[in-house]
């Protein structure tokens, strides 16, 4: 079935088929009783996989990663299709468009998305009147960037803005220094500019008595001598958790599609390409902080064989994108089963 709505949405461009989805399923679950039938099909138990972390009780391990409910704009309905939790934003001060169109593309033949979105969004006044309006019923992160126009120098401004608008209504955030479509943004990356950022984070957090956890979302593109930096900074400003990867520019994971994402600009890449060197990434970031860092798994996640891949490398949840628009939302169901089944089993 979903094959077949697929093959249509793929008729579209990206985007549209995007913003078409988006507004599709708002006017579904906007009929009563329509989350209930979306959850016979997608929903499960997940009492043995279910997980506390970070004091937050997730009812399962899969989450919907930042950029695909990039305003809020439909909040607790993705617990309906089995998530356990989301991330929304990235969200920025102020509201702005993005880059220009087209920024989005499909790289079909390696199951793979390039984009250059550039945080598209519409501000963080209005996604925190949204999410005010709605009634929480899964976990909630708030991925938080910087206005396009903000200088490096002044960055730290633009994230504890909105971590102070939305520290009342999420339940964690996400730092996000690593999207390649921002100018600059990822010079923040860099070990003396991160750790002065996330300093400055964690003492907004203090000054507000938020107990609300604060995670960094890291490139997979990184050494491993920067990777022993962002494990160091981890330990020295006291986050809680890492969220392993954001999209690649090393087109080098194309098989089939390098001379379609050539063509069609800059751009990451996510998808299935990206699947092993996410997940080497979290093996290295377990591994050398000997398991003492949280991690959650995102990149290529097509299968519930991929996501089991990202436990085992160290991952304590997972995040979908690219594999949710490929798979569909039986994808969910498909990996919470398989996690009760590993869980249930004792790994």
């Amino acid at each position: 079935m979903y094959s077949l709505l697929r093959g249509l949405l793929f008729l579209l461009p990206a985007e549209r088929a995007h913003h078409f989805t988006m507004s599709m399923m708002r006017v579904l679950f906007s009929v009563p009783g329509a989350g209930k039938i979306f959850e016979t099909f997608f929903k499960t138990k997940t009492s043995h996989s279910a997980i506390q972390l970070w004091g937050l009780n997730f009812p399962n391990r899969v989450g919907l990663a930042a950029g695909f409910d990039k305003d809020a704009l439909l909040g607790h309905h993705w617990s309906n299709l089995g998530f356990g939790f989301i991330e929304v934003g990235t969200v920025t001060p102020k509201p702005q468009p993005g880059n220009d169109q087209p920024r989005l593309f499909r790289l079909k033949k390696d199951q793979a998305i390039q984009n250059r979105m550039g945080f598209n969004n519409e501000g963080v006044d209005a996604m925190v009147e949204r999410i005010r309006q709605q009634h929480p019923r899964l976990i909630i992160g708030g991925n938080i960037g910087k206005n396009k126009n903000t200088s490096n120098e002044h960055a730290a401004d633009d994230y504890i803005i909105c971590f102070r608008a939305l520290h009342l209504f999420v339940d964690f955030f996400t730092v996000n220094v690593s999207s390649p479509n921002t100018p600059g943004l990822r010079e923040l990356q860099e070990k003396e500019p991160l750790k002065r950022l996330l300093k400055s984070i964690m003492e907004e957090r203090k000054k507000l008595a938020c107990e609300k956890p604060v995670l960094l979302k890291i490139a997979p593109d990184l050494s491993h001598e920067q990777l022993n930096d962002i494990i160091e900074i981890v330990f020295e400003t006291g986050i809680h958790g890492l969220i392993a990867t954001n999209t690649t520019l090393d087109r080098s994971v194309l098989k089939q599609d390098a001379a379609l994402a050539e063509k069609n600009g800059a751009g990451g890449i996510s998808g299935k390409p990206l699947k092993e060197k996410s997940t080497e990434v979290i093996r290295y970031l377990y591994q050398k902080s000997g398991g003492k860092i949280p991690i959650i798994g995102v990149g290529g996640i097509h299968s519930a064989e991929d996501a089991l891949e990202k436990i085992k490398a160290g991952a304590s949840l997972v995040q979908l994108y690219s594999g949710f628009i490929y798979e569909g939302p039986a994808l969910t169901k498909k990996i919470n089963l398989s996690f009760e089944k590993y869980y249930n089993n004792g790994k």
